[in-house]
């Protein structure tokens, strides 16, 4: 008889301890801070707010003025993330090492559900010619990581005209990463007739360092095509040749449009996290991806140009327009997934 109680006591105690431990975890759940969108800019111009806008400015003052602020464990510097009404900003740092451990900082962070939501990459690019124009914003449907594969000094080559990449497989899970064709669609959809501003000034730049080219003196657009990430900040006619190899050779659904430094190690960490499905990356174009009027030791040999400023001698005065052009973009997308019939 005292073993049977024993027993019975015994499995008790198992069904309460099951119902204690499943009520906490949806206690635990319950505290958690719902997010549906996460924005990550990659930089910020001084002031996050009221100044000259960097990556950040524009979705900060729409949608999180006034909200919370948290320090992320393991973020970076003294950046905070910022949340108000389940939308979330962090500013990651430039380069493909502060992107990834940003991002996975924040996604691991224990006082925020991010279960069902949409990570949104933004940020300034320069775009490739022959098909892009300074102003434009490129919904990119795949990410390449432009440094993994050999690559050869043009000096080396048998061939002065070769491209200088050369493929590796074994690379090839974190070297390209394509996005959902789906969720890339609907995002193009919903913001593919926007209007797009360009300058006079940066028209008139276009024109003249691409000789009245067609490609290069329309007016700005939505584009959907692939990024190339890179922790180089490149230009030139064999850097644009081995881009475009890239995306054949990783049979890219969209072509080469721009160029960047985070978005491929976001988008690893993403699918590492099980949220590369809910992944939207926009990239605005405030360069070009060649030389235009400076050779390379004009451009960089000497003081840096500064491509945010109106003085700019690669940017002209797009930066500003651009940046309003990728908010137009991304504050359409946003709206919609808050919603409800996204």
């Amino acid at each position: 008889m005292k073993k049977k109680l024993v027993v019975i006591l015994l499995v008790l105690t198992l069904i309460c301890f099951s119902i204690f431990a499943e009520g906490s975890v949806e206690y635990a759940q319950k505290q958690k801070i719902p997010v549906k969108v996460l924005i990550l800019p990659k930089f910020e111009i001084d002031n996050i707010e009221g100044d000259f806008p960097g990556e950040a400015q524009f979705y900060y003052e729409k949608y999180l003025k006034g909200g919370e602020e948290y320090d992320i464990s393991g973020g970076f510097l003294d950046n905070k993330l910022y949340v108000k009404d389940s939308v979330a900003l962090y500013i990651t740092g430039m380069g493909k090492v502060n992107a990834a451990l940003s991002t996975a900082a924040v996604l691991s962070d224990p006082r925020f559900d991010f279960t069902d939501a949409y990570i949104i990459s933004t940020g300034c690019a320069g775009s490739a010619k022959d098909s892009t124009v300074m102003g434009d914003v490129v919904i990119c449907t795949a990410l390449i990581d432009y440094d993994l594969g050999h690559h050869a000094d043009i000096r080396e080559m048998k061939d002065p005209t070769s491209t200088t990449w050369f493929h590796d497989a074994s690379y090839d899970s974190s070297a390209i990463i394509k996005l959902n064709p789906e969720l890339m669609q609907k995002v193009y959809t919903i913001t593919k007739d926007l209007e797009m501003n360009t300058t006079e000034k940066t028209m008139k730049f276009m024109a003249a360092a691409f000789d009245n080219a067609d490609w290069a003196i329309r007016q700005p657009k939505v584009l959907k095509g692939t990024t190339a990430t890179s922790d180089n900040y490149w230009k030139g006619e064999y850097d644009h040749a081995n881009a475009l190899l890239m995306v054949e050779t990783y049979d890219c659904p969209d072509p080469f449009a721009t160029t960047e430094m985070e978005d491929v190690a976001i988008g690893v960490t993403a699918k590492r996290f099980g949220m590369i499905d809910r992944l939207i990356v926009i990239r605005d174009s405030v360069d070009m991806d060649v030389f235009m009027l400076n050779t390379p030791e004009a451009l960089w040999g000497g003081e840096e140009d500064n491509l945010a400023s109106e003085d700019s001698i690669e940017s002209v005065d797009i930066f500003f327009t651009a940046r309003k052009n990728n908010f137009k973009v991304g504050s359409t997308i946003i709206d919609a997934i808050l919603s409800g019939n996204f």
